[in-house]
């Protein structure tokens, strides 16, 4: 009796044990479905501008629901030697609901906000009152390794999306649709041609993760010489501040002394100037008068 009434026990003190058990092991081991699958999920969002855009993942889609007339915006990463490409489908509103043409348009900006150039792609399309959907795309140039300042050309870092509505009938604004965003990019490191240069960092690195693909460099240390803390510092003003006034001041005394005497010499040593009282005879010297 004893026995079984021990073993009971003992029974009952691994079943939290096991309880705690079977959820570990069942975490440790990813379902197949999750395993099977490599892309991230569509992002159910989007930003209304630069500041709030969400930022999309390395094959990450975009599938939202808009208001007709609302800007959307989204960031993805680029890399040099890639040519990225931008495509959207828009589901517009039913027909019924509609009173005339749509016109949408899509834009692509660089890191610096700068607006890229499509190579190829149809940048505004418009849709008929009967149309259902209507599709948009946009691919870039080749994202370089390095530009001149002055140049707008792509360069790796953050890229925004932006997709409006450039004309529609007013009663249409606020209509529901949706939106579906694909990014796809062609290339790699590998395709990037030789420029002669190499860019230190991506433009505008972005604050949140997935956007940006580019590295940045580690920063430089600054070079030192012996003439650095000269210059640096805040006493250092005090020390050039002193010298200056000690300067000026000898400045002042040497030049009070060239313009008061030019020679260097007093007037008395080239002799001293006779009384009118001291001419023989009461005459001026040099005089022919009586």
């Amino acid at each position: 009796m004893r026995t079984t009434i021990r073993g009971a026990l003992a029974a009952l003190a691994l079943l939290p044990a096991l309880a705690l058990g079977a959820p570990a092991a069942s975490a440790a081991s990813p379902s197949p479905s999750a395993r099977a699958s490599g892309t991230p999920a569509p992002a159910t969002k989007a930003g209304t501008s630069f500041l709030t855009a969400v930022n999309l993942s390395p094959g990450q889609d975009a599938k939202v629901a808009a208001s007709t007339g609302d800007y959307l915006y989204w960031a993805f990463g680029a890399s040099e030697g890639q040519t990225p490409t931008v495509g959207l489908t828009v589901d517009l509103a039913p027909s019924a609901d509609r009173h005339g043409p749509q016109t949408w348009s899509v834009e692509v900006f660089d890191g610096l906000r700068r607006r890229q150039s499509c190579t190829a792609g149809t940048q505004n399309a418009t849709a008929e009152q009967s149309a259902t959907t209507l599709a948009l795309d946009c691919t870039l140039r080749e994202v370089r390794t390095w530009a001149e300042p002055w140049s707008g050309d792509p360069l790796p870092g953050t890229y925004y999306v932006r997709l409006s509505v450039n004309d529609v009938p007013q009663p249409d604004l606020g209509l529901a649709s949706s939106v579906r965003l694909h990014v796809a990019a062609k290339g790699d490191a590998d395709n990037a041609q030789p420029e002669g240069g190499e860019l230190k960092a991506p433009l505008v690195p972005p604050v949140g993760g997935g956007a940006s693909t580019a590295k940045a460099a580690a920063p430089v240390a600054q070079e030192e010489h012996w003439y650095t803390g000269w210059f640096s510092g805040w006493n250092s003003r005090w020390y050039w501040t002193i010298g200056g006034g000690c300067l000026a001041a000898l400045a002042g005394v040497l030049g009070y002394n060239l313009t008061r005497h030019p020679r260097g010499h007093r007037p008395g040593h080239h002799g001293v100037v006779p009384s009118q009282g001291s001419h023989p005879g009461g005459h001026y010297a040099g005089s022919d008068r009586p």
